[in-house]
């Protein structure tokens, strides 16, 4: 499936986050969500992704707006990663990646030579009407939560 274009509507999802709890597209209507996907639980871009969104997050909140990680591996994996860098908000487990899919950020990816299939860093910010308000492809990192917010509060 292919990636959501902008002024589309957000495919809906229902996930559990690292304590077990469930949260969906639905809950959040009528407030921007900002909901990024990322490869991996722990690792070096990850989490410095995660971290700069947690650092922003009072600001996000200001904004009203609420944020999703979401990744492949379990609510277990997810806690472990929480837990270790203090991350307060939703890290959703997208164990069969289906959502990720769904969002066409489930590729083909190709590390030292090797294929494989893989969740591709990529950001959605969803406006208050479930429709997609902005697209982050091939992520960068660093600024990338500042860039963001600065979306958000254009919306």
């Amino acid at each position: 499936m292919s990636m959501i274009d902008v002024g589309k509507k957000a495919p809906a999802f229902s996930l559990k986050d690292q304590h077990g709890k469930t949260h969906t597209l639905a809950e959040h209507a009528g407030r921007p969500l900002v909901l990024y996907f990322y490869p991996k639980d722990d690792t070096p871009g990850c989490t410095k992704e995660s971290c700069a969104f947690q650092d922003n997050l009072p600001k996000f909140k200001a904004g009203q707006a609420a944020i999703f990680g979401m990744s492949i591996l379990d609510e277990k994996s997810k806690k472990k990663f929480a837990d270790k860098f203090s991350l307060t908000f939703p890290l959703l487990a997208d164990a069969d990646h289906a959502v990720a899919g769904k969002y066409g950020v489930w590729q083909e990816k190709s590390l030292y030579g090797r294929k494989f299939m893989g969740i591709v860093r990529t950001t959605y910010l969803i406006g208050p009407d479930g429709k997609v308000a902005r697209r982050w492809d091939n992520v960068k990192v660093d600024g990338h939560a500042e860039d963001v917010l600065a979306a958000v509060k254009e919306l």
